[in-house]
């Protein structure tokens, strides 16, 4: 997993480059307040992950981002236009992809990509160049010529990614893209993910699958109870233990070196055939590897035992960054 920088800023005076301003945003539902209080940031060029249990406002937030929702009180900029005052604008600069979007089933795969460029004012050769391009994209080529009813969810959702890119959008906002896709997609889908936001597009993903953020965010978002977690309340998780998975050649050795090097004995968990220690901070982690090698301990594995995503959510749910 490479690093992620959780650290989402949210000076929005001073990052006019931004794709994504979100300033104090709130929206509420008669008297339930879905969206307290978001705030951040996210520039061209990255991937950032919005992460929050059910009912944090992730949905009702993606909408207002959309331009689908108006936000009661609070600012937001998509690509520097407002989703409310210039709609069109915002709207010709955007790709969205929301969890469950409905097909035209009489229409191919080809047909329905050619129908939604030319929603977009694309003339029809290039419609048809366009859909060409993003069928081989999300790799849709076998049923480029089937009707979209008998797509798999799986099948549907690449269709739907497919969609949202189809006007070469700056910003693009995925809702749950993975739902459905099998192991193979699922790679494909963070090589894809990758690849446009190295094109310069700001990507924001909600999803709940937080190895698969692991594995392609730059930063992340955490929303709970329609509140963004601050970058102090997330910069103090990584400060928190975490539980670091250890194996070795010889497990009794690699349990004997443990405790010479300090570790409670009560704070080893043996895991099949690893043992599980919690570290506080990656510089507790780093001294600790390094004394076991230098016992001469034969480490076969040295790593987390949960993304930094996943461990700065349940940290920040448990209270641990307040």
């Amino acid at each position: 997993m490479s690093d992620i920088d959780t650290d989402t800023d949210t000076d929005t005076d001073t990052d006019t480059d931004a794709s994504i301003v979100v300033e104090n945003v709130a929206r509420a539902f008669g008297e339930v307040q879905a969206v307290r209080d978001a705030s951040f940031v996210a520039g061209p060029g990255t991937v950032t992950a919005l992460i929050g249990p059910n009912g944090s406002g992730k949905t009702t937030l993606l909408l207002m981002l959309a331009s689908l929702l108006r936000p009661d009180v609070g600012q937001i900029r998509i690509a520097g236009f407002d989703p409310v005052t210039d709609t069109a604008a915002v709207r010709s600069r955007l790709g969205w992809m929301p969890d469950l979007l409905g097909s035209w089933n009489a229409l191919t795969v080809r047909a329905t990509l050619e129908t939604t460029a030319r929603l977009y004012r694309m003339d029809t050769a290039s419609a048809a160049a366009r859909a060409t391009e993003l069928i081989l994209l999300v790799g849709l080529e076998q049923l480029a010529a089937q009707p979209t009813r008998v797509l798999s969810r799986g099948q549907k959702q690449r269709l739907s990614l497919a969609r949202a890119l189809v006007h070469d959008p700056a910003v693009l906002l995925l809702d749950e893209p993975a739902s459905g896709l099998d192991p193979q997609a699922r790679v494909d889908l963070r090589q894809l993910v990758r690849r446009v936001a190295s094109e310069g597009k700001a990507v924001l993903i909600s999803s709940h699958e937080l190895a698969e953020l692991d594995e392609m965010a730059d930063g992340a978002v955490y929303l709970q109870g329609g509140v963004t977690a601050s970058v102090e309340s997330v910069t103090r998780t990584r400060s928190t233990a975490r539980p670091w998975r250890i194996r070795a050649v010889d497990r009794a050795a690699l349990t004997s070196a443990l405790l010479a090097a300090g570790v409670d004995a009560g704070a080893i968990v043996v895991d099949r055939d690893e043992l599980l220690v919690p570290l506080q901070g990656e510089a507790a982690a780093s001294a600790l590897l390094t004394a076991l090698v230098g016992s001469g301990v034969a480490i076969s594995t040295f790593a987390p035992a949960v993304g930094e995503l996943e461990h700065t959510y349940l940290d920040l749910n448990r209270g641990g960054g307040e």
